[in-house]
């Protein structure tokens, strides 16, 4: 609609322009011409001008006038019932208030250091943990190997221990990387929603689909997220029981050959 008004506005901007220079050369032409013909010809002029000048003031001063009342209609109603201007400012205004109130809090709140650790091993272990930067996931492994010690080697340790040592400090390095990455997920995540909340504080009339859709993005890759942290949970649980089905096992065993070493003795005259 907006589009066909402009149009129209501008053919007769155009009609109008070339009037008014086809009138500038007439009268030119008038200027130029003997002082007997000018004489004749003046009153059919003036004649042709006030048609002109009536065609201009009436059917198309007519025709303007009703476009742009229309338009001003239009305008009138996008602000007072689509997009009300009231509705939009007391959102923005609420919006404005609200990220004043609370985001330096929660920002706050999340920067606030919970690091217990007093000795130089293991704080430097909770440091890397609590980073929440992929980057130093690389020195989680070594340090943790000092401050839980490494596996035993062959002669001091039977190759089921051995066993089940590796396999559960693999899920626990798993899991405290993971933990890493969802830190920094969180802190993305959080960066994300201040920018989220800034648009909606400034936002026009018509965007909030789009910033619906954006936020809803953000809250899919939350869930992803989750779901990840979920599985890695799982698996430690799965690693943890695992672990304890291996120790009856081995009880049972070792039972088992108890009994056995036993009967042989009371067998023996």
């Amino acid at each position: 609609m907006k589009r066909h008004v402009l149009q129209t506005l501008k053919c007769l901007w155009d009609w109008t322009k070339r009037r008014r220079r086809a009138l500038a050369a007439l009268t030119i032409a008038v200027c130029l011409l003997p002082a007997s013909a000018r004489a004749v010809g003046l009153g059919d002029i003036l004649s042709l001008f006030n048609a002109i000048t009536k065609v201009i003031q009436g059917p198309i001063g007519g025709a303007l006038s009703q476009i742009q009342a229309t338009s001003a209609d239009r305008n009138k109603f996008h602000q007072d019932t689509i997009w009300p201007i009231a509705g939009l400012d007391r959102a923005r205004s609420f919006v404005n208030s609200t990220l004043g109130r609370y985001q330096s809090v929660m920002w706050q709140i999340h920067a606030l250091r919970t690091n217990s650790a007093t000795l130089t091993n293991p704080s430097q272990l909770e440091s890397l943990m609590r980073a929440g930067q992929v980057a130093d996931i690389g020195q989680i492994q070594g340090q943790y190997s000092t401050v839980y010690s490494p596996i035993p080697a062959e002669a001091n340790a039977k190759p089921l221990q051995r066993n089940l040592m590796d396999v559960d400090d693999a899920f626990a390095l798993a899991s405290l990387k993971t933990t890493v990455l969802s830190d920094q997920t969180t802190q993305n995540m959080l960066t994300l929603a201040d920018g989220v909340e800034e648009q909606s504080a400034g936002s026009s009339p018509g965007s909030a689909p789009m910033i619906a859709a954006g936020a809803q993005i953000a809250n899919l890759e939350g869930q992803a997220y989750l779901a990840k942290m979920l599985a890695a949970e799982l698996r430690l649980e799965a690693a943890k029981l695992a672990h304890e089905n291996t120790l009856l096992k081995q009880s049972a065993a070792s039972t088992r050959s108890l009994q056995n070493q036993m009967q042989q003795v009371l067998a023996h005259p």
